[in-house]
């Protein structure tokens, strides 16, 4: 099983992201996932979703590290 970030942006006049995490064992299953969990507000003016592994904060390294 994977952890991936959803992140979805909605809204008609003002644009907003609704940003959260699934677990899932593959890419259509976190889709599946991430549509059953979306709220009805954020469903009905959604145009946009973006989906990625999400990123382990303890496992990151940055510049400069070995």
């Amino acid at each position: 099983m994977a952890e991936y970030q959803v992140t979805v942006r909605y809204g008609n006049d003002r644009q907003r992201y609704h940003i959260f995490t699934v677990e899932a064992a593959g890419t259509v299953e976190a889709l599946r996932k991430a549509a059953e969990e979306l709220p009805d507000e954020v469903a009905v003016s959604g145009n946009l979703v973006e989906l990625r592994a999400a990123v382990d904060p303890e496992g990151r390294s940055y510049l400069g590290e070995t």
